[in-house]
């Protein structure tokens, strides 16, 4: 049986839902992901996004502001309703202040500008997977 000390457990591969509608930045997002071992499922609307969390929990979900019909703010607060310890990393590139207010308000775990997801996003999984419990 293989022994997992701390430090590998932090170091582990996330499970990753990723929340975006655009495909083509879902791809190179969930591509990027991949090239650091992270297993990343894509759903391209709110809803969708939503209707997986009813099924599966991943480690973190990555999630864009800008999403038809359910923006991800509202995503965010349905999320929050059921799992408050769930960690959401929100992306945005065209968020309001009020917008980046509500999501502080409801707990986001991290905001990156859309721009920089790929240079911020392994600093962000890191203070994700510092929080995360020992199996142990």
């Amino acid at each position: 049986m293989m022994e997992w000390s701390r430090r590998d457990w932090r170091r582990a591969p996330m499970k990753l839902l990723l929340i975006e509608d655009d495909v083509r930045v879902a791809w190179v997002l969930a591509e990027a992901f991949g090239a650091e071992g992270h297993e990343t499922t894509i759903r391209y609307s709110g809803e969708d996004g939503l209707a997986y969390l009813a099924r599966e929990r991943p480690d973190a979900v990555v999630l864009d502001v800008r999403l038809p019909a359910i923006d991800g703010v509202g995503v965010l607060r349905q999320i929050r309703a059921t799992d408050q310890a769930l960690p959401v990393i929100i992306m945005t590139g065209l968020a309001t202040l009020g917008e980046i207010a509500e999501a502080r308000r409801l707990g986001v775990t991290e905001i990156i500008e859309k721009p920089d997801v790929l240079k911020h996003f392994s600093e962000a999984l890191a203070r994700i997977a510092s929080r995360r419990e020992d199996p142990t």
